[in-house]
């Protein structure tokens, strides 16, 4: 029986990552009933629409659960807590903005593609002066908390331990198709934004075994939703962001505009993470070791 639980490296993998993620879900569903409820009533935030400084409390929270499990399970393992391809040391360097690059470069031509086959109509700037600055800067945090969550919770501790145990690519495509289940508590999803969003997990989990860390994967992150949500204004889970920079429109078929889901649900984003994944086996043709 103690040979279930326990290996030659003490206790297995799979066990790490399951307690990993109960300490996570544990976590995220004691912070949304308890804490959530009364900071959104203190704060007076809108928890009716899709605006940013509701957004910024929801991934405040996830910020604290992402680092109280990567933290416990790094001092069961006697490591730092960045030690999961996020070291700090390598924090908003090069990777970073060349993720960046990429996600306002792949959101961009998704959106150019869109207004030339009629899916996407841009009737101009939504926001001017103070209110510009101000939503901006909102939304840039909200999407870098994004980024630094979703990556470090899914592509951090989990990938790194399960594939000591199974293997990177099996762990990879495990834990993408999680990634993939965990946005099914959106409104409207449906199977093309959950497989959009599974090859993503994918193409991400290539930027980590080809980098040798999730700095480039957290740029890419960051600057694709943010491009979605604050620049184009892409509808998500059926509600449009409140305070986006362009006024558009979306007249074209679902499997175009991705529908009530936005551009992340459309049939584009397939050739475009196709695109991305040739870009990074060109840029990076070696597989690396983990920076720790």
């Amino acid at each position: 029986m103690k040979a279930l639980f326990v290996g030659s490296n003490g206790v297995r993998a799979g066990w790490r990552v399951l307690a990993f993620f109960a300490i996570a879900i544990v976590l995220l569903f004691g912070l949304q009933l308890l804490v959530v409820p009364f900071a959104a009533q203190l704060l007076h935030l809108d928890g009716g629409t899709l605006n940013a400084p509701a957004f910024v409390l929801a991934e405040v929270v996830e910020s604290i659960v992402v680092l109280v499990a990567t933290g416990a399970l790094a001092r069961f393992e006697r490591r730092r807590i960045d030690a999961f391809g996020l070291p700090v040391r390598r924090a908003f360097g090069g990777r970073f903005w060349e993720g960046v690059a990429l996600g306002v470069a792949s959101a961009g031509l998704v959106a150019l593609v869109m207004i030339a086959l009629g899916g996407m109509v841009v009737g101009g700037i939504a926001l001017h002066g103070g209110e510009l600055v101000a939503d901006a800067l909102l939304w840039a945090l909200v999407m870098l908390l994004v980024g630094l969550n979703e990556e470090y919770l899914f592509r951090g501790y989990a990938l790194q331990t399960l594939a000591r145990g199974i293997g990177f690519w099996p762990a990879a495509v495990l834990l993408s198709l999680f990634f993939g289940v965990a946005h099914l508590t959106k409104p409207h999803e449906n199977i093309f934004d959950i497989a959009n969003i599974v090859l993503l997990g994918l193409l991400l989990c290539f930027t980590v075994s080809r980098t040798g860390s999730l700095w480039l994967a957290v740029g890419f992150h960051f600057a694709f939703d943010f491009m979605q949500f604050f620049v184009i204004g892409t509808r998500n889970g059926g509600a449009q962001p409140v305070g986006h920079l362009l006024q558009v429109t979306f007249p074209g078929p679902a499997w175009l505009t991705g529908g009530a889901l936005g551009t992340e649900a459309s049939f584009l984003m397939l050739p475009a993470i196709a695109l991305l994944a040739f870009y990074v086996s060109l840029r990076y043709p070696q597989t690396v070791a983990l920076e720790t």
